[in-house]
């Protein structure tokens, strides 16, 4: 960080271009409060005041990573080789859990660290984190249940995004199978287990931590298991998430067994409320995009561990037209900046699809895609960390982000395309600032504690690694 002291809390800033609702607005005043909120926003402020923070590049507000394992930073770019004849997602699973068994608490918070940073870079300053690692090695619990869990909030609070925690339900292998396979001995949870959880991250006072609840799949949650802890949650305002529909076999083994679609079967058991995150929610027939629309209830695409995992591609289209709220999250972390995600979420359509800018909509006056992107998953944050808004917006947190104006992406470029070059014109530069409830986290491209957390990073990584 600059030698300089940071500006106080309540020190105003001044952007000379800032994305407002309805995109960019020139000569932007912004004030923090001493709450970490925004306090005031205006526009058409043609110079900065006396005392404002005068910003070098244009101001974005962060964006929600609305899915995280962060435990599984640590096999990123580690499973990108065919030994066998076939390669899937089942089986990038099995590999997956040799992390899950081998990692302790101190190499978590070490590897969450380093991500939580590299997701501040890739300009998200929330994260929710799916959190379904919970025991020792062995499977017995610790101490205190929530290690691991407290081992992610001190990575947080050491990297300084907010975090999301959402402990996850997690009891059986599959739909067949009552227990878990004994390489998930880690996950093991109940309803009243994960619902004592969130009340205890709810309750801590961390600041800038708050709770969500997870019932990992259903596939790994039993019927009566989704009820009970939809009841235990009656009262509940955070968000409840979900992985549903991510693959084929997922899709046909739940209809073996209960003779409806995985988002079907959540429809018509009246689970789905505007609390629910549908995560992936990648193999859908129309009905079931409809009956999510009419709950509220919201999906989380995760477009670059879907491609990497070889899950297949969401019906966007049919998201978007149905004015589902929309949210992206780096899951797997393979990527780790949200222009990443969007720029691959209209990619993948155009693959598939063979024609451009599928997420566009001229008719409706949303002409550029990735201002249409960046809108619906910026809109959709609040539901999905369980904020009561989110975005340059009085009463949201005082979150954002500085372009780098030397990023040679924004070179030349005119203003008013600058989110388009952003997304679509790669590489692009880490975000030159971030700010994080009024307080700037990374300056000039620079985070206080990024030498110390790459050292630890580096540690745990060899800790883990070093048998093979």
């Amino acid at each position: 960080m600059p030698e300089s002291t940071p500006a106080p809390i309540w020190a105003p800033i001044w952007a000379p271009r800032a994305w407002l609702p309805g995109g960019w607005q020139a000569g932007v005043l912004l004030q923090p409060g001493a709450d970490g909120r925004w306090a005031r926003i205006s526009a058409g402020v043609a110079q900065p005041p006396a005392g404002a923070k005068a910003l070098s590049g244009p101001l974005l507000p962060g964006l929600v990573d609305a899915h995280s394992h962060a435990f599984q930073r640590a096999f990123a770019g580690l499973a990108e080789r065919r030994e066998s004849e076939s390669d899937t997602f089942w089986s990038w699973r099995d590999r997956m859990y040799r992390v899950a068994l081998r990692i302790t608490p101190e190499q978590l918070q070490a590897i969450a660290a380093q991500l939580y940073l590299e997701l501040l870079q890739g300009g998200y300053t929330q994260v929710c984190e799916f959190h379904y690692l919970q025991h020792q090695g062995d499977g017995r619990p610790y101490a205190d249940p929530l290690t691991l869990g407290w081992a992610l909030a001190d990575a947080a609070a050491e990297a300084g995004p907010g975090l999301t925690l959402m402990p996850a339900l997690y009891e059986r292998a599959g739909f067949t199978q009552p227990t878990l396979r004994e390489d998930q001995r880690r996950f093991a949870t109940t309803a009243d287990s994960v619902w004592a959880a969130a009340r205890r991250i709810a309750a801590s006072g961390r600041p800038l931590v708050n709770a969500g609840l997870v019932l990992h799949s259903l596939r790994a949650a039993a019927p009566a298991s989704v009820h009970r802890l939809r009841n235990l949650a009656d009262g509940f305002t955070g968000p409840i998430h979900i992985h549903v529909a991510e693959q084929t076999a997922e899709v046909d083994d739940c209809l073996a067994a209960t003779g409806q679609r995985p988002i079907e079967w959540l429809a018509r058991q009246g689970l789905l409320d505007a609390r629910w995150q549908l995560v992936h929610a990648t193999h859908t027939e129309p009905a079931e995009i409809d009956a999510v629309a009419r709950s509220g209830a919201g999906v989380v695409i995760c477009p670059s561990t879907e491609a990497n995992l070889g899950d297949g591609l969401c019906d966007l289209p049919g998201w978007l037209a149905a004015g589902v709220p929309m949210t992206i999250g780096s899951d797997s972390h393979v990527g780790r900046d949200w222009r990443e995600e969007l720029r691959w979420l209209d990619y993948g359509q155009r693959l598939a699809q063979r024609r451009r800018n599928v997420a566009a909509a001229p008719a409706s006056g949303q002409p550029a895609t990735a201002q249409r992107l960046f809108s619906r998953v910026l809109d959709a944050g609040a539901a999905a960390c369980g904020e009561p808004a989110w975005g340059l917006v009085p009463g949201a947190r005082a979150d954002a982000l500085v372009a780098d104006p030397q990023d040679p992406a924004l070179l030349g470029i005119p203003g008013v395309r600058w989110l388009d070059a952003q997304v679509f014109s790669s590489p692009v530069r880490p975000w030159r600032d971030v700010m994080v409830a009024g307080r700037w986290v990374i300056e000039d491209h620079h985070h206080p504690q990024q030498d110390v957390i790459a050292r630890r990073f580096e540690a745990a990584m060899a800790g883990l690694w070093q048998a093979d």
